[in-house]
């Protein structure tokens, strides 16, 4: 057997997950990487037994199920790549690469991805960090950042231009190291766990704490009741609202368009209060927890919502009207910034980015969980890949949210008084969980030793597949289109660095 298939969400013995030979491995998942329907969710490893586990996880969008196969290779072995083969794979060896001294025969470029103070070569260090160049008299190099103006984290971008054109972008991450992945095994109690999902990017608190949740209820064998499947999902939904709304007002920003940056910027702000009135924090944190539900929802914060979309909605829709009909903004962002059908695919885009250019990514539909399973989510598709295509599927996205809210505030349910209790996770087990953030696709991983501890946790954020659309957007761009094109992909600094 080559993979074993999983569901979203279900937990499995370890020892169910085919142990391959190296080459099988690589032959068998880059050939389902061959049909479109079909992309990675997560490809790492791990110290197991005295060699390196690697485990390759493949999402079949078409039939819901996750197949998972791994294989044991020796540290500091030289591998033939899955790279070569598919793009796609191009940072998930570079991170098995830094981490375990894994060298590879065929690789594109071994370049460091987040420099872990754990990482093998401590000689690779952000001072030297390999950055592409290309010799001409004709060419100049501009940098940007690490430190940028505001609250924006640490990141460098390194353009080649050749006068105002950019030739070439490339983005380094790494400078920050909080040590997520490890603290989830160093801190035992289950608070301590949620409080990290919680802080893994401060933007998506709801993406990744369902994805933490879920994960382990899962391998505490816990079902969710309808409770907690209504908040979940409700705040998964409230803060896709409140990002995208927040999103168009920097996109209006970063083209001088100050009325839309104003307007849309003033309704972000009372849904990300909602958050404040429902549990105590703005960004929902405290929100949502493992096996209980400390903020129920009810029918006074039910008639709350509809009265702050009743006046939200006339003000967004005025707004959009204005901002998508302005032929100056307009200007500005159609054609700008464009990743194609083709690159989508081949880097494994997930999310927004894969849907503004053709890809129909979204673990809603392809993978679904919770109350999704009921709304029968339908993605909204772009295929021209730019700019106003990303402000277009905000848009669209935000009424599509506004309205499976109503939907959901039609049946709310019962605050369970009385709930089971979490068991003790089960021994020698692995899950994967996946939720649609509103950046796109997040991935947990968990696996357990044969008492049931915790033995390894791993966290994938969108943008771990994303940033790379970035860099190839802006090809062939003038420089002074930059800043539109980053900030209509909005990705995470802290859900890389973790």
């Amino acid at each position: 057997m080559k993979h074993f298939a999983v569901k979203n969400n279900e937990c499995i013995k370890l020892a169910s997950i085919p142990v391959l030979s190296y080459e099988k491995l690589l032959e068998s998942n880059t050939s389902l990487l061959k049909e479109t329907q079909n992309h990675c969710v997560n490809y790492y490893g791990l110290p197991y037994q005295g060699k390196i586990k690697l485990i390759c996880c493949i999402a079949n969008d078409n039939e819901g199920i996750i197949y998972v196969s791994s294989s044991m290779v020796d540290e500091n072995q030289k591998l033939p790549s899955f790279t070569n083969h598919n793009v796609a794979f191009h940072i998930f060896e570079r991170e098995i690469h830094e981490n375990f001294g894994i060298d590879y025969s065929d690789h594109i470029w071994l370049k460091p991805v987040r420099f872990p103070f754990d990482r093998t070569s401590k000689n690779s260090t952000i001072k030297n960090y390999p950055f592409f160049k290309i010799e001409s008299e004709e060419l100049h190099e501009v940098g940007v950042g690490p430190i940028h103006a505001g609250i924006i984290e640490p990141g460098h971008f390194r353009f080649i231009c050749n006068g105002e054109q950019i030739l070439h972008l490339e983005i380094q991450l790494g400078y920050q190291h909080r040590g997520i992945e490890k603290l989830f095994i160093e801190k035992k109690k289950i608070l301590q766990r949620i409080t990290l999902a919680e802080n893994i990017a401060g933007d998506s608190v709801s993406g990744h704490t369902t994805a933490f949740s879920n994960l382990w209820e899962s391998l505490c064998n816990y079902k969710t009741d309808h409770d907690l499947q209504f908040t979940r999902t409700l705040a998964l939904e409230l803060e896709r609202i409140a990002v995208h709304t927040g999103d168009l007002s920097g996109m209006c920003t970063d083209v001088a368009y100050q009325l839309g940056s104003a307007v849309f910027g003033r309704l972000r702000t009372p849904v990300i209060n909602y958050f404040q009135v429902w549990c105590g924090n703005r960004f929902a944190k405290g929100l949502i927890r493992t096996g209980k539900n400390n903020f129920p929802f009810n029918n006074d914060l039910a008639d709350s919502l509809l009265t702050l979309f009743g006046k939200y909605e006339p003000d967004f829709n005025e707004m959009c009207a204005e901002t998508f009909s302005l032929p100056s903004l307009l200007a500005r962002f159609e054609k700008t910034g464009v990743v194609t059908n083709e690159q989508a695919l081949a880097i494994g885009s997930v999310g927004m980015p894969a849907r503004v250019s053709g890809v129909n990514r979204d673990i809603r539909a392809s993978h679904p969980h919770h109350l999704y399973t009921q709304l029968k989510h339908q993605p909204i598709i772009k295929h021209h890949g730019d700019v106003y295509s990303r402000a277009q599927l905000r848009e669209e996205e935000i009424r599509q949210s506004i309205e499976y809210i109503k939907k959901l505030l039609e049946n709310i349910p019962e605050a369970q008084k009385n709930r089971p209790q979490l068991s003790a996770p089960s021994p020698d087990s692995f899950v994967i969980s996946l939720v649609e953030g509103w950046r796109g696709e997040i991935c947990h991983c968990a696996i357990t030793d044969n008492k049931g501890e915790l033995v390894h946790y791993k966290v994938k954020d969108p943008s771990m597949h994303n940033w790379l659309a970035l860099a190839l957007a802006v090809r062939n761009n003038e420089i002074s289109d930059f800043p539109i094109s980053n900030k209509s992909f909005d990705f995470s600094y802290s859900g890389h660095d973790l």
